[in-house]
C-alpha cells in the first residue's frame, strides 16, 4: 500500500496575497489526498487571529504588538499595490467580481479538507499572541512539530 503523500507549509507572510496562495495550495494538495500542514509563524500568525477583540491579561509591551499588527485574514494588507489602502480593497472586489474565495473561506475549507494548521508557540510568546486570540482549530507547537511533519514531507513551501 502507497503512503500518503506529505505538503508541509510555513506561513511566515502576513500579506493577504501570499497568505491567500499558501491555503490555495494546502487545499489544493489536499484535494490531491495528502497530509497537509500550514505551520503560521511571525507575521503568518495574523492570519489565524480572530477578528475580534478578545480580553486577555497583557502586559504593555505585548498589548502594542497586538495593536500594531493586523487581527484577522480580513485585515491583512497586501505585498505590492498597498495605495493608502485601496490594493487590499480592489483585489476583494476583483475575487467577488470572479466568484473566487476569500481567504477566511480559504481557511475554513482548510479546515474542512483536514488540514492541519499550526500555530507557533515560540513566536506566540515573542509577540505577545494568546491562544484565546486564535480562530477556532488552530493547533499550538513549536518547530519541532514542524520538523516531524516537514522531515516526512514530499513538498515543502516557505510562504
Amino acid at each position: 500500500m502507497e503512503q500518503k503523500k506529505k505538503t508541509t507549509i510555513v506561513l511566515f507572510s502576513g500579506d493577504y496575497d501570499k497568505a491567500m496562495a499558501a491555503f490555495i495550495i494546502a487545499n489544493g494538495a489536499a484535494a490531491y489526498d495528502h497530509d497537509v500542514t500550514i505551520f503560521a509563524t511571525f507575521w503568518g500568525l495574523n492570519t489565524l487571529r480572530k477578528d475580534e477583540a478578545v480580553q486577555t491579561n497583557k502586559g504593555m509591551l505585548e498589548k502594542m504588538f497586538g495593536w500594531m499588527m493586523p487581527r484577522g485574514a480580513n485585515k491583512l494588507g497586501l505585498s505590492r499595490m498597498q495605495m493608502l489602502g485601496m490594493g487590499p480593497k480592489m483585489i476583494k472586489h476583483v475575487i467577488k467580481k470572479h466568484n473566487a474565495m476569500t481567504l477566511p473561506q480559504l481557511i475554513e475549507l482548510a479546515q474542512e479538507m483536514g488540514v492541519k494548521i499550526v500555530g507557533c508557540t515560540m513566536t506566540m510568546d515573542l509577540l505577545g499572541i494568546q491562544k484565546e486570540e486564535m480562530i477556532e482549530g488552530v493547533e499550538l507547537g513549536g518547530v519541532a512539530a514542524y520538523l516531524g511533519d516537514a522531515s516526512e514531507g514530499n513538498v515543502n513551501l516557505f510562504i
